[in-house]
């Protein structure tokens, strides 16, 4: 969940940023939270502006040397943390004015592209998937979880809908070999119904796989409810989304405290409720034509926002209720990072 995707190695198009820094109007000045660093696209354009500040966080250490270059630019306005943006209220905040939380959850054409990653199925060798600050890998997942473990992985994290034949024909395969990317690629497209003229055979599967191995339903989460926390009154959290899964959470998280939720500290349970939250619009903001034809893989990309209304720290959700059965899918990992 880190990064834009990006057509060309020596472009970086980080997506809708016209439309970010409209929402976000780093022209006031202010501290951001950049939670998905990568090739620093919306870091570099919030610092052209005076008197704001940017925090650049990234579970993919390959992004120092890009936040080096920027730190030597911007010394006391730029701060780079290796860390995952779920963690983002272990920052030292305190004396920050939040003006903005941004995520930008896709991945970067370097990354995809990264052989030791392992992250397409294009890749030749080893199953890897991981990001930064992993416990378990792609091949542990393949090769340990059973059958009925990773159809669901497939079904729920990649709408897969041959998941139980692939999980299937997989678990049956692994009995004699272990199972390498090639492979993998391999029994999908043996396994497959249907084939998609359009869409390559393996496309959900990896996904899903990638979303199980970095946790990514359960970053997003906390990395919502943390940005939450954090940001100021009327503070904006942004956050542009790739996938139906992710836009899922989102939309849901934000709808949600946009309503009448009360502020469980802060106001007493006998006064009226409060909307946490202001949203402007109830449909998402997608790339333009012209930003498509630049930059054909971001026309999946939905952005949304909301503005936070009054201060206060903690607060009530449910969204960790809404998506337990996904986190109760993720947490299958527990039996492999345990081996």
């Amino acid at each position: 969940m880190i990064a834009t995707i990006i057509p060309d190695m020596r472009n970086h198009y980080p997506v809708l940023l016209s439309e970010i820094i409209s929402i976000i109007t780093p022209q006031y000045g202010g501290t951001f939270i950049d939670c998905t660093f990568g090739q620093g696209g919306y870091t570099k354009e919030i610092l052209k502006f005076k008197n704001t500040k940017v925090i650049g966080l990234d579970r993919d250490l390959e992004s120092l040397k890009k936040a080096e270059e920027i730190q030597n630019e911007f010394q006391d306005r730029f701060l780079f943390k290796n860390i995952k943006f779920s963690e983002l209220n272990n920052l030292k905040l305190k004396n920050e004015n939040i003006k903005g939380v941004i995520f930008d959850l896709g991945y970067s054409y370097t990354q995809i592209k990264d052989h030791k990653k392992g992250l397409s199925f294009k890749t030749v060798g080893e199953l890897n998937m991981k990001m930064g600050i992993n416990d378990f890998s792609a091949k542990e997942t393949i090769n340990n979880l059973d059958e009925k473990e990773l159809a669901q992985i497939f079904k729920y994290f990649g709408d897969e809908k041959d998941s139980s034949r692939i999980a299937h024909n997989i678990v049956e395969d692994r009995a004699t070999r272990e199972i390498t990317t090639e492979e993998l690629v391999r029994i999908i497209d043996s396994s497959k119904r249907k084939k998609n003229q359009k869409t390559h055979s393996a496309t959900k599967v990896f996904q899903a796989l990638r979303i199980f191995v970095n946790k990514e339903i359960s970053e997003l989460i906390y990395g919502l409810i943390n940005a939450t926390k954090v940001v100021k009154k009327d503070g904006i959290i942004a956050v542009v989304t790739f996938h139906s899964l992710e836009d899922k959470i989102v939309k849901y998280f934000f709808k949600s405290l946009s309503e009448n939720k009360s502020i469980s500290r802060y106001v007493p349970k006998s006064e009226e409720k409060v909307n946490l939250f202001k949203s402007l619009r109830k449909k998402p903001i997608v790339p333009s034509e012209k930003e498509i034809q630049e930059n054909p893989p971001s026309r999946s990309a939905k952005l949304r926002y909301i503005i936070k209304q009054e201060d206060f720290y903690d607060f009530e959700t449910d969204i960790l209720e809404k998506f337990d059965h996904l986190i109760k899918i993720e947490n299958f990992s527990d039996k492999l990072w345990r081996k």
